[in-house]
């Protein structure tokens, strides 16, 4: 389990908190988990998401079991450093759909002394590495990687395996269109599928 910086310094700088994984493997959770902890610390904190995630509701990040926060959609990661002035905590969910500027953005932030916590998914449906997100691991302080239960064995997953023909990078669904998978049945499957071409 991830446990706070509890270091409190006016000469400390941020840091950067990856939580990665898998389609439900409780990514948004925690990251609501660590930024409802700081709000019982009295910090302030500012909650983002891009536009694109328009699964629950345009003005929260939700969870698969319901959980929630306000956050605030913005279409570029350059919007999010004119908002955050008066907060100490930066939360970010779905970080996989910004563009390369996120990694920029979640430095500057944390050189300013702010916490960020940024949650995504760290491989695609295909099983490689999503968007920035191997970038933003290789600069953050604190990586978790947390995963989800395979569908299909019991044993642990940390793949998403696409479960319609849709072969776009994104394709935003739920149980509807994912299942999480173990290395050995996602592998498997995959190879299945590359036989069937």
């Amino acid at each position: 389990m991830f446990l706070e910086n509890t270091i409190n310094s006016k000469s400390q700088t941020g840091w950067i908190e990856i939580i990665c994984g898998s389609m439900f493997s409780g990514k948004t959770e925690e990251l609501i988990r660590r930024l409802r902890r700081a709000q019982l610390a009295k910090q302030r904190i500012k909650v983002f998401k891009p536009t694109l995630d328009i699964r629950y509701q345009e003005d929260q990040i939700n969870t698969h079991n319901q959980w929630f926060l306000e956050a605030i959609s913005v279409d570029s990661p350059k919007e999010i450093p004119v908002r955050v002035e008066d907060c100490e905590v930066v939360g970010i969910d779905e970080a996989q759909f910004f563009d390369e500027s996120i990694v920029e953005i979640c430095n500057l932030l944390a050189n300013q002394g702010k916490r960020v916590i940024v949650a995504g998914l760290d491989m695609d449906f295909r099983g490689r590495p999503f968007g920035s997100m191997p970038n933003l691991m290789a600069i953050a302080e604190y990586v978790t990687k947390v995963r989800a239960i395979c569908a299909k064995t019991g044993a642990l997953a940390n793949y998403s395996h696409r479960i319609t023909t849709n072969q776009h990078l994104i394709d935003l669904g739920e149980k509807d269109k994912y299942e999480p998978l173990s290395r050995s049945e996602f592998w498997k499957i995959l190879d299945l599928e590359k036989r069937k071409k």
